[in-house]
């Protein structure tokens, strides 16, 4: 970039770390954008912003359809800005593949939050990235740290693959339930009750409260059987209602205990670390695909290749190695 352009980083960053919204809005829709001109310059706007990034407290957020993550991240959200917090949600919307566009519409679902001054949301699309989750997700967290943001909310689509991707860039996991789902434990997969580390039933009110209750006891019971994510940290069960306010202050003060304990014991820190590395391999993989989508040699070959792979006449194992050869030959 020339001299004007790297002026224009460097004042497009400051007004993000001094906590402009609109600079904020501007940096997530350039870090999303697939443009080389834009990724160029999403890329300077990290690097400029990165020192002021890293102070947050990030949180994954999901749970299966209808156990209401919008309704309680919109109470815990402002719960958290009651405690002179500033918080931000990065939700991250399905997306049709017919029109491109997201289904939800998340501040339309989180009506407090989206009337708060302390708050930002941001829907993105999660387009074809694997298990829903957008690629550039981490970049937005790191923008709104260097924004000044204390607590950072990602929520998921819902239970899938996209756990996985969110508890690599999150610093706890935090996993909603419905009360009976004690009763059906082999209806919640074992591999996403391994990365949670706090889990919440929530609807404990009305009729549901007994069922909450007993579904709080069987899902104790079975983490029991699992091993802890980290060191001195049990992950632990809780109960609450978003719709009537109740058991929302005693998830902040665990989520604040937690992060106090692997502070303490330098996990935290060491997850950090861990993360940007497990970041840095994802970013890897994901560059050498478009590079290899993008070269003139792979592209005369892989219709021909496909043919043959989708006819039985040669192994997908074989077909990208030829085409893997051929990419670095090309070089």
């Amino acid at each position: 970039m020339n001299a004007a352009a790297d002026s224009d980083i460097r004042a497009h960053a400051a007004q993000l770390i001094g906590g402009d919204r609109r600079a904020l809005a501007q940096a997530i829709t350039l870090i999303e954008s697939t443009r080389p001109d834009h990724r160029r310059q999403a890329e300077a706007l990290i690097e400029e912003i990165l020192p002021n990034s890293g102070r947050s407290l990030r949180i994954g957020i999901s749970g299966p359809p209808g156990v209401g993550k919008s309704t309680f991240i919109d109470v815990f959200g402002q719960h958290v800005i009651d405690q002179g917090k500033r918080l931000a949600v990065l939700a991250v919307d399905p997306t049709s593949r017919l029109s491109g566009g997201s289904i939800l519409g998340d501040k339309t679902r989180m009506e407090v939050l989206s009337r708060s001054d302390a708050a930002f949301i941001r829907p993105s699309p999660a387009g074809l990235t694997l298990g829903g989750v957008a690629r550039r997700t981490r970049e937005a967290l790191l923008v709104c740290e260097a924004a000044g943001f204390d607590l950072i909310l990602v929520e998921t689509v819902g239970v899938g693959q996209s756990e996985t991707a969110v508890a690599e860039m999150v610093d706890l996991f935090l996993l909603l339930l419905l009360p009976g789902a004690g009763d059906d434990l082999q209806g919640i997969k074992r591999g996403i009750m391994e990365l949670a580390d706090i889990l919440v039933i929530n609807k404990d009110d009305g009729d549901l409260s007994a069922s909450a209750a007993r579904s709080a006891a069987d899902v104790a019971n079975a983490l029991g059987l699992m091993p802890p994510r980290h060191q001195g940290w049990r992950p632990e069960v809780l109960r609450c209602s978003a719709l009537q306010n109740s058991g929302i202050d005693a998830v902040w003060e665990r989520a604040l205990a937690f992060a106090a304990i692997l502070r303490q014991s330098g996990a935290f820190a060491a997850q950090r670390r861990d993360q940007a590395k497990a970041w840095l391999w994802h970013e890897l993989a994901d560059s050498l695909i478009e590079a290899l989508k993008a070269d003139p040699h792979v592209a005369t070959q892989l219709e021909a290749l496909e043919a043959k792979v989708s006819a039985g006449k040669i192994a997908p194992t074989t077909a990208a190695q030829q085409l893997l050869t051929g990419f670095l030959r090309s070089r």
